[in-house]
């Protein structure tokens, strides 16, 4: 079974999917990795030239992908993958889907500096625009996860052991 992780930016996900794969020595498959080499070019790039629609459009081929060919895998997604209700169907055949939260302000202080991503939205503040993108994010993230923990306090290793006891007690591991 595959251990998928979804969530926000700065909420943990890659640093823990490393973790993950490497303590359980699985495969990872960071998606927004492979949607740089589907493309040829990085995320901000993808965005300029062609849009945020084409960029979830590769996003969701990307997806088709690995669900097809990830199988006790750790799987780290982008923060919009719940976007597309697709994305979290397929991610859900072959896995859980572990949501990664943290406290709005400690988001903002983890994201402050990450040059790598694009404004989502125009005419907005950098903090206007992480809270609204947020909350228009969290019904789907809480309806897309099998399982939630909160990363606002705990360290990527206190993480990574909540996520393998919690597995290991549901009997997914």
């Amino acid at each position: 079974m595959n251990i998928v992780l979804i969530g926000y930016r700065g909420t943990g996900k890659s640093v823990l999917s490393r973790l993950l794969a490497k303590q359980l020595k699985r495969e990872r498959y960071g998606l927004d990795e492979w949607i740089v080499q589907e493309a040829g070019k990085p995320v901000p790039e993808i965005v300029k030239l062609w849009g945020w629609g084409r960029f979830r459009e590769i996003e969701r081929e990307v997806v088709k992908k690995v669900s097809a060919r990830a199988r006790d895998s750790v799987i780290d997604c982008g923060g919009g993958i719940v976007l597309d209700m697709r994305n979290v169907a397929d991610l859900k055949r072959h896995g859980r889907i572990v949501l990664l939260t943290a406290e709005t302000e400690k988001i903002l202080r983890r994201i402050g500096h990450d040059t790598n991503r694009p404004p989502l939205k125009e005419g907005l503040s950098f903090e206007e625009e992480q809270r609204q993108i947020l909350a228009d994010r969290e019904p789907k993230y809480r309806a897309a996860a099998d399982c939630v923990f909160d990363t606002t306090d705990i360290t990527p290793q206190e993480t990574a052991k909540t996520v393998l006891g919690h597995f290991k007690k549901e009997g997914w591991l």
